[in-house]
Parts: C-alpha cells; structure tokens; sequence
C-alpha cells in the first residue's frame, strides 16, 4: 500500500472544534448535572448540590429547540396562569419549539394570534398586567420592531409608571435571533442593541439547550419582563444532554467557559462557537494561516465568557477578569455602531484604564469607518463575524 493511500483523510467538518463538536457543550449526562450555577426547582432546599439529590435527576439528549419546548411545557404545567401564543404556535411554529403544546394544553393556552407583532406585546403586556404569566413568540427578531413602541414605551416602564403598585413582570418575549447563513435582511438580524436603553426590560440569549432550559425558565419566573433571543442556527446543530427536572439559571450572571491570563473574549449566543475555533486556529494554526500567526501569541491563555444576559450585563465578572488579563476583545454579530460591545468597552474603560495593556477590541457585523450595511444576503457570510476575523481580533490585542 502506497503511504497516501495509507493517510487517512480529514472528517468532513475538519479537525477544528464545530458547534457540533465544541467542548463547550455537556454531552454526559454527568456533565449536565454539573452545570454551573444550576438551581433545581423542585428541590425542598432550593439550590443543594447534594450528590443524592444530583444523583437520582435524569437528563435525556436534546437540541435547542427541544430544550425551549420543555421549559415551556414545565411553565404551562406548574403555572395555570401561564399562556402561549403568537402567529404559528398552535402548529409547532417556524422552528416547531412549540410542537404538541396545543394538544397537551388545550387552544385557550396555546393559541394563534394574527400576524401582528405590535399586537402580540401589546396583548401580552396586558395579560401580565392582570397576573397572568405571558409567554409570546415574535417569529423572528427582524420583525420585533413594530411592537418596539409597545416593549420599550409601555412593559419597560410599567412598574416605573405605576410607583410600583403594578408591572408586567409576568411578560416574557420568546424570538430567534442572528444569522443562519442565508438570511438576509430581514432573517438574519440581531437587534439587541437596540434596547440596551429600555431600563426596566431584560434582554437574554442562550447558547445552547441546557442554558435555553434553564434561562428561559427564569425569565419566564422573573419579576421584570424579559425579551428571550433564541439564535435560530443553534435550535438544531447544538445538543446536550438537558436535565429533564423543573431547573434554573442565574439570569444577569455571566459564564466563564475556558479560563485564562492574557486575553478576556467576551461573546454571547452562536459567537461563542466561533469564538473557540478562533481560540484552537490560535494554538494549532491550519497550514493556510501558519504564516499569519506570530509565534510569541501561540502560547497565550485566553479566557472566554459567555455573556448570557444582555441587559443587565454582569459588569463584575468581565472587569473581574479583565483585571487580571489586561486585554478584551468583544464579538457580536450584530453591528458595531450603536451595539453591545460599544457599551461594554466604554464601562470597561472607565474601571479598568490603569490595567489595560490594550485597546478594547470589537469583532461585529461588517463595519468600518466609511462602510456601515446591513446583513446582505449574497455576502451574509462575509458579514458575520468568522473564526479568521476573531482570529485577527486576538493577534491585534495581543500584539498591541
């Protein structure tokens, strides 16, 4: 046998981490059961660890739109107020996270609404208001903006308005968010940015289906209202072994995922992937970068945080580790201009100046100083930050 036909070809995904294959998401059933900072709701002593009662809890695999529909199905359950709806949900939805909840919970509970978004916060706005817990779909995030008056003029400010005698606390919006690759302008937006100004709302994206299980049920408890962003690329291609037990995580808490001394990258939802190839590139580079990457940055420890909840960020956690690694590099798809990282990297700024080694870096959508688009649909792929781009961002922080 001759010695290239002995060599075995690379897998069809490559050697590099994928979000199919990231060491990031807990495919054990041990893994899953460990999940940081995870409250078990069912639990007579709200947040024990203890290994009896870890121990007897079962998990079942599960991709991200799964993970959505079973915290669904559990709110629906212990909360008889509890009610679903928005265009399609009666069916399953676009993405199916709603399948079979209208058949287990009957069409008062799980209903269609007509096609409009400014209708559907406006109705959910006033079923919270009354005490009921309202779970609505707006059925992409692109197309959030006509209810924009109602979340950011009317649940935002509700409490405020009323001196605290009544809010819609009981209001949560559900929409899948960033690219899928082919989307374009109006399927492959992310929006988040613009309401880092609404005090009084919560903003929070997931990155895989224990964190959708586990954030989505506490958004949903919450005492605020919370827009839930679901990326919609993740609802398939992440999976996990999910605890199927009524559970919670800490909303506004970020994740440190990989620990590390040089670098702080902070990202959110189908970033965080991209992130960690960018991360694997930098150590182990692939022959078509090899030249490209400074032999003095291969070594370095970089550190990854999931950021989780948007708004309110976890300011502790990120200054906490900036502190120590002198540099940050934010990744978002959305754009930059107006965005999260700009947010992020001014407060940044401001309390860690005199231990900063460099610049706060971004890594976004495509944007310069002349050129600013949207998500185009011929070269969506170009605009969304990749892993050669946040590649580029960590030399640049490194080497500044």
């Amino acid at each position: 046998m001759s010695t290239e036909a002995a060599i075995e070809p690379p897998p069809a995904g490559g050697h590099v981490p994928s979000i199919a294959t990231s060491t990031l998401l807990r495919s054990t059933r041990e893994a899953a059961l460990k999940t940081p900072s995870i409250r078990w709701c069912d639990d007579p002593q709200v947040g024990s660890s203890s290994s009896v009662l870890v121990d007897s809890r079962e998990t079942r695999k599960m991709n991200t739109y799964q993970a959505v529909r079973d915290a669904m199905s559990i709110a629906l359950n212990k909360d008889e107020t509890a009610v679903v709806f928005g265009e399609d949900v009666a069916f399953g939805g676009v993405f199916r996270c709603t399948m079979g909840l209208a058949e287990e919970f009957g069409r008062e509970r799980v209903f269609n609404t007509p096609l409009t978004e400014q209708g559907i916060a406006g109705f959910g706005i006033g079923l919270a208001a009354m005490g009921q817990t309202a779970i609505a779909e707006i059925q992409f995030s692109d197309y959030i903006y006509p209810a924009f008056d109602q979340l950011v003029n009317e649940a935002a400010k509700l409490r405020y308005r009323s001196g605290g005698q009544y809010n819609v606390g009981g209001l949560t919006i559900r929409t899948p968010t960033m690219a899928v690759g082919h989307g374009g302008l109006y399927h492959s937006q992310s929006p988040e940015g613009f309401f880092l100004g609404a005090a009084g709302l919560k903003i929070v994206i997931p990155r895989s289906p224990i964190q959708a299980k586990g954030l989505l049920l506490a958004s949903i408890r919450d005492p605020n209202p919370v827009i839930f962003m679901e990326p919609k690329i993740l609802y398939r291609s992440a999976i996990e072994q999910v605890p199927l037990d009524d559970y919670e995580l800490p909303l506004s808490q970020a994740e440190i995922l990989t620990s590390g001394s040089d670098l702080t990258i902070l990202t959110y939802g189908t970033p965080v992937y991209t992130c960690e190839t960018a991360i694997h590139h930098l150590s182990q580079p692939p022959p078509s970068l090899d030249a490209l990457i400074p032999q003095s940055v291969r070594s370095a420890s970089v550190e990854l945080i999931d950021l989780r909840t948007i708004l309110p960020w976890d300011v502790d956690t990120v200054v906490k580790s900036v502190q120590k690694t002198g540099r940050l590099l934010i990744v978002h798809e959305a754009g930059r201009t107006g965005g999260v990282a700009g947010e992020i990297a001014t407060e940044i700024q401001k309390r860690c100046f005199l231990r900063l080694e460099a610049p706060v870096h971004r890594v976004t959508g495509w944007e310069d100083s002349e050129i600013s688009t949207p998500v185009a649909l011929q070269y969506e792929k170009f605009y969304i930050p990749d892993a050669v781009r946040v590649l580029d961002g960590i030399i640049k922080a490194l080497t500044y």
